[in-house]
């Protein structure tokens, strides 16, 4: 006897980073280190990357992500579990800010949004301040939605093993 097929959840497109009321594109006339927290924090893009665990050549500076991901990055929604908290849990998390930006350029993902307005690019379509939609980011590839494993999962020595070019 078949069991009946539910039906299907529907895709949550409310928006898990507050961008309502925010200036209309602020990151384009203003400074970064002018801009809001809420604007600051609507700059990103959702994509999940940044939670990637990367690995770094010592010889050459070079920097390689792979696909295991910080314990608290959520990989259905990319984005941090317990972002208000999570150096408590990931003291070494970094918090980027309109200071810092400069010193991480080496491995902000290519098509971070913080990266882009850095170097004085516009931001990708698919963006959420471009399209208005938070789902536009997955469905354009450029997310780590469903291709990651928890650091848990994989031993240290075995990150070489699951090393990505990045999504974009």
């Amino acid at each position: 006897m078949s069991r009946p097929i539910p039906p299907r959840a529907p895709v949550d497109r409310s928006d898990p980073i507050d961008r309502s009321g925010l200036r209309a594109r602020f990151w384009e006339k203003t400074a970064f280190d002018k801009l809001s927290d809420r604007e600051w924090e609507a700059l990103c893009d959702g994509c999940g990357k940044c939670c990637l665990n990367k690995l770094e050549d010592e010889d050459t500076g070079e920097v390689a992500l792979t696909r295991v991901a910080c314990r608290l990055l959520d990989d259905a929604t990319c984005l941090c579990s317990q972002y208000p908290i999570r150096k408590q849990f990931v003291p070494d998390c970094i918090s980027l800010t309109a200071d810092s930006i400069g010193d991480h350029m080496y491995w902000l993902p290519q098509t971070c949004a913080y990266r882009l307005v850095y170097e004085g690019r516009p931001l990708f379509p698919w963006h959420p301040l471009i399209s208005g939609d938070p789902e536009t980011v997955h469905q354009a590839g450029v997310s780590v939605r469903g291709m990651t494993y928890s650091e848990y999962e994989i031993a240290d020595e075995d990150w070489e093993e699951h090393i990505i070019e990045e999504p974009i």
